[in-house]
Order: structure tokens, then sequence, then C-alpha cells
């Protein structure tokens, strides 16, 4: 029996949210878009989430000319859909730099830095107060 031919990748690229990690493989195909071993529509329930996916996709109208193939972890759902826009967005551009002006415009290729603010001590939660009662 002969061996699988392992698919050659075009790119790989990582995108960072929150507390999300997203590497993320760029090879040709027909605009398959594995996350974590499951398609996409199976991974992200929200229709939210997988349409922050397809932005980058959808932006340069190139849906159906690459598979793609992502290993996320870490953080929620929001943060790794966030995180595997910024992943594809820096592999297009391994492809073909001329895209950048495009994705810069719509702000993909910016690494949103902001996080969850730790809580403080003696307060119920990062800035908000236990309520005051005078008596």
């Amino acid at each position: 029996m002969a061996a699988a031919k392992a698919k050659t990748y075009l790119a790989h690229a990582v995108g960072r949210r929150k507390c999300s990690v997203a590497r993320v493989y760029l090879a040709d195909g027909a605009g398959k878009i594995l996350v974590n071993k499951r398609e996409l529509k199976d991974y992200f329930g929200k229709a939210t989430n997988r349409y922050v996916v397809h932005q980058p996709l959808n932006l340069l109208k190139i849906n159906d000319k690459f598979d793609i193939k992502v290993n996320v972890k870490g953080g929620g759902t929001t943060g790794q859909a966030g995180a595997i826009r910024l992943g594809i967005s820096r592999a297009l551009l391994k492809v073909d730099p001329s895209l950048r002006p495009e994705l810069k415009t719509a702000g993909f290729l910016t690494r949103d830095s902001r996080k969850v603010e730790r809580k403080k001590a003696g307060l119920r939660g990062a800035r908000a107060r236990f309520q005051f009662s005078k008596r």
C-alpha cells in the first residue's frame, strides 16, 4: 500500500487574540477550513464567529482558492475566532505581499491586545465595588 502524500503548505502564520493562539497553514485547494481537525461549522456554533474567520477571505474574494488548516488553543470561542482571522491574514500576506494595503485598511493585520483586566483585592471585579450601605 502506498503511503499517503503529505500536503505541502504555501504559508504558515500565527495569530493571537486575548488568551488564544492560532497556528494557520495555507494550501492550494477548494476553500475547506479545518479547525482542530473539525469542520469550521462544527467547531464554531455561532454564525458571528464563522463570519469573523471568513472576513479576510471575503474581503479579497478568494473563498475557494485555499484550503486552511488551523490549530487553535486557549481562551474562548470569540478570542479563538479573532486569533484565526489574524493568522489567516498574516498567512495570505506571505503568499502575496501585494494584498497588504487592503488587509491593513480593513484592520485585519492589527493584533488586538485587549485582555481581561484582573480582579483587584477587596473589590467585586476589576473596578466594580461592592454596593455601599450607609446603615
